[in-house]
């Protein structure tokens, strides 16, 4: 089952994860190429609030669309009921989203702020 709302919530965070999967790639080539090994990486991405505030809107961006799309298929699937499918969803957003900002904080801030 999607609202209307549900179904543009997802369409603006597939907007948002565009250009942000292409720019992930960029650096990810950039690195690769440049020889950069992980050390290197962190070394450039700790402390800056730049890299948080990109894999920030990431991880958000990539939560909120992965559980409105677990939402769906887990309707189309076993016909579960809104009573189940918004609790579920709610779930799945929120572990997505804590676990995507903990590996953001551990490579922009974890060296930082201890």
């Amino acid at each position: 089952m999607l609202t209307t709302r549900l179904y543009m919530l997802q369409r603006l965070t597939a907007l948002i994860m565009a250009p942000l999967v292409l720019g992930h790639l960029a650096v990810m080539i950039y690195a690769v190429q440049g020889g950069l090994d992980a050390a290197e990486i962190l070394g450039r991405t700790q402390g800056s609030v730049l890299w948080m505030l990109f894999y920030g809107a990431f991880v958000a961006a990539v939560a909120t669309h992965a559980a409105i799309g677990v939402r769906v298929v887990a309707f189309e699937t076993f016909g579960l009921s809104k009573s189940v499918l918004t609790p579920l969803t709610w779930l799945i957003f929120i572990l997505l989203l804590s676990l995507g900002l903990r590996a953001v904080y551990a490579v922009t801030l974890s060296g930082v702020l201890g």
